[in-house]
């Protein structure tokens, strides 16, 4: 993958298995079990059987090794394991590395998981406390002093100058959430189902920290997700219909931090998401008029707003007036913010559902996919289409 050049990955790799667990407060059992039930379910939705596993591909912020996960799920030798770093940056990249395993036959079936117990269990929300020293965390000691402790915190900076610089007020941050909780509120696996929102309750939500309030932020799960990824060829003689990795790309931008890149000359978009943008329309051969259904990492409200013009939806500060009027079916499985927060795996898992035709808020015709990861970190994304 290079910044500069068209790579060669596309449509070589397809997902061919989604697999979770039910999302929850309180799972009651630990992160290994939640793995292995996902990638069970994920194998069994392809197919599949835990022998024709060679490769295993998870987070680096997860408590569960491939290695175990393999004894436990009833895997054998495994040819292919590797890690991806930046918290929820990494969703995608995840499946990057499964389709660069199997492209260049180092592994023929490789599964992507995401478990953990992320509300009984640690809570990403609570920020640093007990964080161990490492040198990319040297950057928080510049905020950290100033109050600025949690995700949260981190996003508000950004989001403040966005609508600064823009001429906006809180509100426009509204209709990522009521767009999200609309599409929740009809699916029985979100944690929000039958419980949409209306702008009026996103301006009336408590403040958490200026310009974000409570309905701006995404919830905290306990849960797991799984992915399996092969060649196409293979991906032909199962039973589901595949989703082709037409593009896969991940992303760092100049004077990247994680959450705390204040010291750019803009805080008013995403450079990292630009780098996986260009490289996804690249690679592809698409654009924007092109995608039928996107599925943007929604940790916070305004970031999904900054992720669309960096694709091109729509210029600068525009990205409000763009969801207000429905222009791209967005988060179409309530996403982070209304069905469960699994670090993006659950939204490539939706993006599936859409190409195969079976999601219950289901795009007619949908034939490609934008799925993007953690923003504000680095990160990646994918462009997944229908076979044919």
């Amino acid at each position: 993958m290079s910044v500069r050049a068209r790579d060669d990955l596309g449509g070589r790799a397809a997902v061919v298995g989604i697999g979770a667990t039910e999302f929850s407060k309180a799972s009651g059992r630990s992160e290994l079990t939640l793995a292995v039930e996902a990638v069970r379910a994920a194998l069994a939705d392809a197919g599949l059987a835990p022998a024709d596993v060679d490769g295993l591909v998870t987070f680096t912020m997860d408590t569960s090794p491939e290695i175990t996960v393999a004894q436990a799920a009833g895997m054998g030798e495994l040819s292919f394991f590797s890690r991806v770093h930046y918290g929820g940056g990494a969703a995608c990249a995840t499946v990057q590395q499964a389709a660069l395993a199997i492209a260049a036959g180092v592994a023929e079936v490789v599964v992507c998981y995401r478990a953990f117990n992320e509300r009984s269990g640690r809570r990403f929300g609570a920020g640093v406390s007990r964080r161990e020293p490492s040198a990319e965390g040297v950057a928080l000691g510049w905020a950290l002093p100033f109050g600025l402790l949690t995700p949260a915190s981190w996003v508000a900076m950004a989001a403040q100058r966005y609508l600064h610089t823009h001429g906006l007020t809180p509100e426009v941050f509204g209709h990522v959430a009521v767009t999200d909780r609309k599409y929740a509120a009809t699916n029985p696996a979100a944690y929000f189902h039958g419980r949409p929102i209306t702008l009026e309750e996103h301006a009336a939500s408590r403040w958490i920290v200026e310009p974000l309030r409570l309905l701006d932020c995404c919830q905290e799960t306990d849960g797991g997700q799984a992915l399996v990824v092969t060649s196409v060829e293979r991906a032909r003689e199962l039973p589901r219909p595949p989703a082709v990795i037409a593009a896969s790309a991940q992303g760092a931008g100049r004077a990247q931090e994680q959450m705390t890149s204040y010291y750019r000359d803009d805080l008013t978009g995403l450079p990292e998401m630009g780098v996986v943008a260009r490289q996804l329309w690249r690679t592809s051969g698409l654009a924007p008029g092109d995608v039928d259904v996107g599925i943007l990492y929604d940790h916070f409200t305004p970031f999904v707003l900054m992720q669309l013009e960096e694709f091109g939806f729509c210029a600068p500060g525009e990205a409000a007036e763009f969801v207000a009027k429905e222009r791209l079916p967005l988060n179409t499985h309530g996403g982070q913010l209304g069905e469960a927060y699994l670090h993006g795996m659950n939204g490539i898992a939706e993006a599936v559902r859409q190409l195969r035709g079976t999601a219950v808020n289901q795009i007619p015709g949908a034939g490609c996919a934008l799925v993007t990861a953690g923003t504000g970190v680095p990160t990646s994304g994918l462009i997944l289409t229908a076979d044919g």
